[in-house]
C-alpha cells in the first residue's frame, strides 16, 4: 500500500499527491463499504430473504430480481446528472456523507425481515433498495477522488488494492457473522461452534438479520477516516450555481460522446459486462441455497472462499493493470467469467457436466459432494476474475476522461454500469418466475458476458 502513494518530489511539477496517510484513508472506503456487498446482496441476507422470507427460493429470487432492478433505474437516471453538479461545485465528501447515511439507514431496517412473514417483504424490499441506492452513489464519488491522489501510472495499482481492501474486509465480516453471531437452527451453534453472541436466536434467524444493522456500523466506522484524512476538491461555486453549470456540462459531455468513440465504446462495454456481474453478484448465494439446500453457515463459508479469491485477483489485476494495460485485463476477466458461468449451469445436486455424481447426503460434511466441490472451485474462479474486472474498469475510465471532468464522466461510468443493471435482474426474475427454473434464469448472465467482451474489441487501449 506504501507503494501507492506518491510524494511531492516525485509528482512533478504540474500536481502534487496528498501523504501516505491520505491514500491509505481513502482505500478504507472499499473496507467500508463491501460488507454490503457480501452480507446483504450476495451470501447472507439475500439468500436469506429467497428461502425464508419469500414463499419460495424461486419467487424470493424473481423478488430481489425486480427490487434490484428499480433500484438500479434509480442509479441509472441520477448519477450522471449528480456527478456533473459534483464537478462544478468541486466537493466530494458532502455526496458521500449524504449517500453513505442512506446506506446506513436501509440497512438498518433490514433487521425486520422475519422469517415466514409476508408483510415484511414489500418495507424489507424498500430499504434494500434505498441501502443500494446509497452504497452506489456514495462509491461514485469516492472513485472520482482517485486522480488526485496518484500519479497516472499509479492508478491501477490504487484501483486494485482498494479492490482487494474491500474483499478482505468482506473476509472479516463474515468470519464475524459466521463465526459468533449466526447459528444453526438445528445446532444453535455458529461456525466456531459458539452460542451466538448478544443472545441472537437462530429459530428466528436473527444471526442472518444482524448483517443489516452490522453493515451500518461498520460502514460508519471504517468510512471516517476518509473524512478526516483524504483532503477534498476545493469548494467552486454554490450548488444552485453547480446546479446550473453541471447539468450544462453534461449535455456538452452527450453532445461530444459519439466524436469519442473509443469513450462510447467503452461506456457500452461496460454497461453490458456489469450488467452480467451484478447479477451475477446479486444471484450467485440464492443459486446455491436453491441448488444445493445450503444454510447461512455453508453460503457464508463459500462467501469466505469467493472473497479471499477475490482479494488475489484484485490485487494481482492492479499489477497487471499498470504493466499491461486495463483493456487487457478486462478481457482476460471476462473469458474467465464467461467459461465459469457456462459450466456452472451444467452443475446441480446430482451432476457434473451433465455426468451423473453422487449427490450430497445428510451430514456428509461442508463441501463432501463432488458437484459442490466443483461449484466451490467455480466460484473461486469467478471470485479472483470479478475484482480485477471491476478495479480495471474504473482505471480504464480514468486513463480516458478529461480530468476537470472526472465525477461527471464517473457518473456516465455509473450510469452506463446501471442503465440496464436492471435489465439483468429484471430477466433473470422474469425467466426464473416463467420457468420456475433458476437454472434458466442464471443462463442469462452469460449473454451479457459475451457481448461485452465483443464490444469491448472497439476500445483503443
Amino acid at each position: 500500500m506504501a507503494a501507492l502513494a506518491s510524494d511531492t518530489r516525485n509528482a512533478g511539477m504540474q500536481q502534487t499527491y496528498p501523504p501516505r496517510a491520505a491514500v491509505r484513508a481513502w482505500i478504507l472506503f472499499d473496507w467500508a463499504a463491501q460488507p454490503y456487498f457480501t452480507l446483504i446482496t450476495t451470501f447472507v441476507f439475500a439468500p436469506y430473504f429467497a428461502t425464508h422470507v419469500a414463499s419460495n427460493p424461486a419467487s424470493g429470487q424473481a423478488l430481489w430480481g425486480f427490487a434490484t432492478a428499480a433500484a438500479g433505474l434509480v442509479i441509472a437516471l441520477l448519477s450522471p446528472v449528480l456527478g456533473a453538479i459534483a464537478d462544478a461545485s468541486g466537493r466530494r465528501k458532502p455526496w458521500i456523507a449524504a449517500f453513505g447515511a442512506l446506506l446506513v439507514i436501509g440497512s438498518s431496517l433490514m433487521w425486520i425481515g422475519r422469517p415466514g412473514d409476508p408483510s415484511v417483504i414489500l418495507p424489507l424490499l424498500i430499504a434494500y433498495g434505498i441501502a443500494t441506492i446509497g452504497v452506489e452513489f456514495a462509491t461514485v464519488f469516492n472513485n472520482a477522488m482517485m486522480p488526485t491522489l496518484v500519479p497516472p501510472d499509479r492508478i491501477g495499482r490504487l484501483s486494485g488494492t482498494g479492490w482487494a481492501t474491500g474483499y478482505v474486509g468482506g473476509i472479516l465480516s463474515l468470519i464475524l457473522v459466521l463465526g459468533f453471531l449466526a447459528a444453526s437452527p438445528a445446532t444453535g451453534r455458529t461456525l466456531f461452534g459458539f452460542m451466538p453472541l448478544f443472545g441472537l436466536d437462530p429459530v428466528s434467524h436473527q444471526g442472518d438479520r444482524i448483517t443489516g444493522p452490522l453493515t451500518a456500523v461498520w460502514f460508519t466506522i471504517f468510512v471516517l477516516p476518509m473524512f478526516l484524512l483524504t483532503p477534498d476538491y476545493p469548494a467552486r461555486r454554490p450548488v444552485r450555481e453547480a446546479l446550473r453549470e453541471g447539468l450544462s456540462g453534461l449535455r456538452r459531455t452527450l453532445s461530444e460522446l459519439p466524436k469519442h468513440k473509443s469513450m462510447a465504446a467503452f461506456l457500452l462495454a461496460n454497461m453490458v459486462y456489469t450488467d452480467g456481474l451484478i447479477s451475477l453478484f446479486a444471484f450467485g448465494g440464492i443459486y446455491a441455497a436453491g441448488t444445493f439446500g445450503w444454510n447461512t453457515i455453508q453460503i457464508g463459508t463459500f462467501g469466505m472462499v469467493l472473497a479471499i479469491a477475490g482479494a488475489f485477483g484484485a490485487w494481482i489485476g492492479g499489477k497487471l493493470d499498470d504493466r499491461l494495460g486495463p483493456k487487457r485485463v478486462i478481457a482476460g476477466s471476462l473469458i474467465v467469467l464467461l467459461l465459469s458461468v457456462i459450466w456452472i449451469l451444467t452443475v446441480d445436486r446430482d451432476h457434473v457436466l451433465l455426468m451423473q455424481v453422487a449427490p450430497p447426503v445428510p451430514g456428509g460434511g461442508l463441501f463432501a459432494a463432488p458437484a459442490e466441490k466443483v461449484y466451490l472451485l467455480l466460484g473461486c474462479l469467478i471470485g479472483m476474475a470479478g475484482g480485477p474486472l471491476q478495479a480495471a474498469s474504473r482505471s480504464q475510465l480514468i486513463r480516458m476522461a478529461p480530468e476537470d471532468r472526472i465525477a461527471q464522466h464517473f457518473g456516465l461510468f455509473a450510469l452506463t454500469g446501471r442503465v440496464t443493471s436492471f435489465v439483468g435482474p429484471l430477466l433473470i426474475g422474469v425467466v426464473t418466475a416463467v420457468t420456475a427454473s433458476q437454472k434458466a434464469g442464471m443462463a442469462v448472465v452469460v449473454v451479457f458476458f459475451l457481448a461485452g467482451l465483443l464490444l469491448l474489441r472497439r476500445v483503443k487501449d
